[in-house]
This record gives structure tokens, sequence and C-alpha cells, in this order.
């Protein structure tokens, strides 16, 4: 990735000056395509856009004002390869399955679904659609324009480089009235390669009127002991994901991040809410060298409700970050924010929560609050909240504290028989409980608290 590349497309015939970022999109266009041909047009429409957006950026340094605090420098020093196809045989699910999605699991290695991992003889209903686009009927594939890569923004460069690669996606598509109880658990794991990998999924979640959903998106690695230690086995995943929400549609999101300690993880989620609908997120990051997740609320329609829970927990040298903006557009929206980071060592965490309010959003009702703890002299937390108001009949309030294990409360529970450290990692678990115990799924809950605990180890 040394030369200036020259982007040949029939519309484009412009020069790319960051190199390293033509050579990831030079990349991402060489993936072999998989989509159903009454889907060229619009698919090759979505890759000449990001690949026209692609052209106009640079890799974010620290003279962009959203990336300010977020050193991509590693990431340039890795010469990246299209991960490969790996067949793994089930014995790499063992500490990923879990028992409430045990007949509803769908596995991807590398970015390739791999049918030999998956499981969803408990989804067997006309009225859920799970598949790629590849697969679709011809009702969804008319209708599938208006929902893949809808508004996506113009300075994003990692979106614009997915959206310029892609082949594929796996689509979630759930009829009108359908409500389905079981969680769809998309397990997304990275095994090894002999070189630096680079996946790109894409994900599409449609929820039709009066739907529920609940789905996890789940990002792990597959290696010998834990997943979070650094072993010099760098990858990068760049994925996107799209949640369509029609009237009166639910979805409850549970995203959680464990990558291998080596690993640049980039997200982009996009969610678009139409009157009464509601969506839930519950997030915990715990892996990665890198972390940023930019998660963009479009809130279009009248009494939508949006409940963004999440939890960043930093040790050593890594970088969190997370972007958050809801833009409302109707009245009685209700927003409901509370991030958490844990950073311990030399650990950096970034939180930036905007809250768009404008005119025409009368009787919104907006709550935003980032709380961190720091567990090291060196950790560090740069945090902005943010609420735009133009509209003047609101109820909103955000706002940030930041944090030392208290010496008092450690004193009172060692008055009460516990000796230090037992006082300390008490408080810590109580700090993370407040978002784990939002997880709809014991066995989730139960795994994460353990991984919590055996990385604050003394």
């Amino acid at each position: 990735m040394t030369d200036t590349i020259a982007m040949l497309k029939p519309d484009n015939f412009k020069v790319i000056k960051d190199a390293y970022l033509g050579g990831l999109l030079q990349l991402s266009e060489n993936k072999p395509l998989n989509f159903n041909s009454d889907l060229t047009n619009c698919i090759h429409k979505i890759r000449q856009q990001g690949a026209n957006k692609v052209v106009k950026l640079h890799i974010p340094n620290d003279k962009d004002e959203d990336w300010r605090f977020t050193n991509l420098s590693d990431l340039q020093m890795q010469d990246w390869h299209l991960a490969k196809e790996n067949k793994l045989n089930t014995s790499v699910l063992d500490g990923f399955i879990l028992p409430e999605a045990s007949h509803s699991r769908l596995v991807f290695v590398n970015g390739f679904y791999s049918p030999n991992l998956s499981d969803i003889s408990a989804l067997d209903d006309h009225n859920i659609y799970l598949g790629n686009l590849t697969n679709l009927d011809s009702d969804k594939t008319a209708k599938i324009s208006q929902y893949l890569s809808k508004n996506e923004p113009e300075n994003e460069v990692f979106t614009a480089l997915n959206s310029a690669g892609i082949t594929d996606a796996f689509v979630i598509w759930i009829k009108a009235n359908t409500i389905v109880n079981l969680p769809i658990h998309l397990l997304h794991l990275t095994a090894r390669d002999n070189f630096p990998s680079f996946t790109q999924p894409r994900i599409l979640v449609i929820g039709d009127a009066n739907s529920r959903l609940n789905f996890i998106e789940y990002y792990g690695a597959v290696t010998s002991g834990c997943s979070d230690s650094a072993k010099q086995e760098y990858y990068l995943t760049n994925v996107v994901t799209e949640i369509h929400l029609e009237d009166n549609a639910q979805v409850n999101h549970t995203r959680i991040q464990r990558e291998s300690g080596d690993t640049f993880h980039l997200a982009k989620t996009n969610v678009f809410q139409a009157r009464n609908s509601q969506y839930n997120i519950n997030e915990v990051s715990l892996g990665s060298k890198l972390y940023r997740h930019n998660l963009h609320i479009n809130q279009e329609g009248e009494q939508t409700e949006t409940n963004l829970n999440g939890l960043t927990m930093l040790q050593g040298r890594q970088i969190g970050d997370t972007h958050s903006e809801v833009s409302l557009s109707k009245p009685h929206g209700i927003v409901n924010q509370l991030h958490k980071f844990i950073i311990d060592d030399s650990g950096r965490g970034v939180f930036n929560g905007k809250v768009c309010v404008p005119k025409l959003a009368q009787l919104t009702n907006a709550s935003q609050l980032n709380r961190n703890l720091l567990l090291s002299s060196k950790a560090r937390i740069n945090t902005k909240p943010e609420l735009q108001i133009t509209a003047d009949n609101v109820k909103c309030a955000h706002g940030a504290t930041v944090s030392q294990l208290e010496v008092d409360e450690i004193f009172y529970l060692r008055s009460r028989g516990l000796n230090e450290y037992d006082a300390r990692h008490l408080l810590i678990d109580a700090f993370a409980a407040e978002i784990i115990d939002k997880i709809p799924y014991n066995s989730l809950k139960q795994r994460l608290t353990q991984c919590i605990a055996c990385r604050t180890l003394d």
C-alpha cells in the first residue's frame, strides 16, 4: 500500500491522494461479488457512491475533530490482506454458544457464513427471512434499495469503505405482526491467518410494522487462552450494521465485542425508527487493541423510543471510542443513554454523545449520562456529552462523571469484614453490573461478569 492508486470507475477517474486508504479500497473492490442479479444496479450504485466518498477522504488523524483522541497510526503499520475462508470444527464453539440461542445461531468465520457451525432449526418460520442478498425473493429484492446504505454520511471513511466493498449482506427481515421470542445469535469469529487479515461484514435488519425481534451481535476470536490477550495476531474488522424499524416495531439489540487483543474493530450502527417504534441496545466492549463504534439513531416518527446502554472496559494500552448521535425529527421522542467506562493501566477512553433536538421535535424527553471509573493514575478519559436543542418545549439533561474507587467506600466494606482486594472488586463489579444486568440472557451475563472479574485481578 505504498503507491498512489487511480480509481478506474466508469464515472470516477479521480486519483486518491491517501495511498494507504487506496490500498484498502483496492482490497475491498477485489472481493468476489455474491448477490442476486436483480440487485446488480442497486449494488453497483452503492459501491460507486462508497468509492467516490473514499476518494475524497483520508485515514483520520488527530487533526480531525471526531478522531482527535483516537490514534490510527498502529493500524497503518499493517499490510492488510483479505481474510480467507477457514473451515473449523464444532469444538471452536466452546465458550461461544449461548443456551438461550442454541438453535437460533448463525456463525461467520473470517466473514464467511459457516453452515456446519450454525443451527437455526428453531427459526423455521416463513415470517422470518435469514439469509444473504442472493436468496431474497422478488418482493424483498424490489424493496431492498429503500433500506440498504440509506443516508450514509459523507465524512465517515470506514463506512464508505465498507460500502465500496459491499459484495453481499446478511439480512434479517421480520414480517409485519411477527414476534420472535428466541434471540437470533449472529456469531462473528476470526481465525488467525498467516497475514494480517481484513474483513468487512455487512448486516441489514428490517422489522416490519408491529414486529418484535431480539438479536445478539457478537464478535470474538478463535485463539488459545483468553481472546483478549495480545498475541501478535493482527486483524481488522470494519463492520456496518443497518437497522430499520417500521411503525410500532421493536428491536432489542445486544452487541458484544470480545476480539483479540491485537484487533482493530471499527463499527458503524445506523438505526432508522418510524412512528411508535422502540430500539434498545446493550453494548459491552472488552477486547481489541482499538475499538471505535459510531452509533447513529434516526428518530423519523412520532413517539419513538431509544434506549442506549454501554460498557467499555480497557486495560494495558487499549483505546475504546464511542461516538453516538441521536437525531430527532418528530414530537414526543424519548431518549435514554447511559455509557460507562472502566479504565485501568494506560488505557484510554473516548466518549462523544450528541442528541439533536430541532424545533419540530417538541415534547422530547432526553437523558444522557457518561460515567467513568479510572483504576490507574495513567488511565485517561475524554468525554463530551452534547445536547443541541432548538425546540422550546422539551425535557433534556446530560452529564458526565469521572471518579476513582472511593476510599470511604473501601473503608466501609473493610469494616464489614472484607479485605481490601475483595472490597475493590466488589465496587468494580457493582459499577459494571448496572449495564450487565440489562442484558436479557443469563448465560451471557454470567460470562461477562466472570470476564470482568478476571480482567481486574491484581
